[in-house]
């Protein structure tokens, strides 16, 4: 298995860390990572339990070793920054909330693209399927089978569609081009986890997502939203598709990042709403819900 993490030092005392999706790998955090790393942050991402490899080295990994994973990347990190903020796709975002509810010191995390239930308008046969899928998708016979993911693999750049179409174990280098059902079954229990868990998260949370994600419904957003118990602002992309922070508005996802990161402030205790904030304006103002 190889390890595709990477790290960069800041000058702030401020560190991000950006945690990469399922069958996902690290690489497709860079983008985001060099915007941040533009604005003084350190930045390090860690590459999750059981991936970098194959489907049977993910499969051989539950949510809990993701999350363990997650949580070695944080410790190591923590003493190399003064404050550590967390960003992650799909996932990656939901890792992130359980870890910032372990750590309640984290300063803010920023969730893209959270999927409950893979119910976009590319996804009907999964969404038809998904009360049985969480019924059966870890049996022995089961878990080993395998979906590809579907044209147009989350992206609304035609270019870097097209790019995955003819080439795509270059385009995310240690990505995997199929999701195991066994891999999908944990994505579903860490998710219902973080919704169970949600109103003893304090942490700001900014949640981002695509109007047109053809993979998981803007009512994902909302959900979680409704789930947290902390401050919450979301936004809406309106040109781009699954995959938000390497997509068509992937400029725009990491300085709203970035001014999400320079603004949040812990609220206190009786303040926390879960609700979406409207305290943002001018040139990144959103889309609320």
């Amino acid at each position: 298995m190889s390890d595709h993490s990477f790290r960069v030092a800041g000058k702030t005392g401020k560190g991000a860390l950006l945690v990469h999706g399922l069958t996902g790998a690290p690489g497709e955090m860079k983008y985001l990572a060099k915007k941040l790393h533009k604005q003084g942050y350190a930045v390090y991402g860690p590459q999750l339990a059981g991936h970098g490899a194959d489907q049977e080295s993910l499969l051989h990994t539950t949510w809990r070793d993701w999350l363990d994973s997650l949580r070695e990347a944080y410790e190591s990190f923590s003493r190399e920054v003064d404050e550590v903020y967390v960003a992650g796709i799909c996932v990656g975002g939901a890792l992130g909330l359980e870890l910032a509810a372990e750590r309640p010191e984290i300063r803010a995390a920023a969730v893209y693209s959270m999927t409950f239930e893979y119910d976009g308008w590319n996804m009907p046969r999964i969404a038809v399927a998904a009360p049985v899928i969480q019924t059966v998708a870890n049996l022995p016979l089961v878990r080993n089978m395998s979906f590809e993911e579907p044209y147009p693999f989350g992206l609304k750049d035609e270019r870097l569609r097209e790019r995955v179409a003819t080439a795509p174990q270059s385009f995310i280098e240690g990505a995997l081009d199929r999701m195991p059902m066994g891999s999908l079954y944990q994505m579903y229990r860490l998710c219902r986890h973080v919704e169970r868990i949600g109103k003893d998260i304090r942490t700001p949370t900014l949640i981002l997502h695509a109007r047109e994600d053809d993979m998981s419904h803007l009512r994902n957003a909302y959900r979680l939203r409704d789930a947290l118990g902390g401050p919450v602002e979301v936004g809406v992309l309106e040109d781009c598709y699954h995959m938000i922070h390497v997509d068509k508005e992937r400029d725009l996802v990491a300085d709203w990042t970035a001014r999400f990161f320079e603004h949040a402030r812990p609220a206190p205790a009786a303040a926390a709403s879960g609700r979406a904030s409207e305290a943002a304006t001018g040139a990144l103002k959103p889309a609320y819900v």
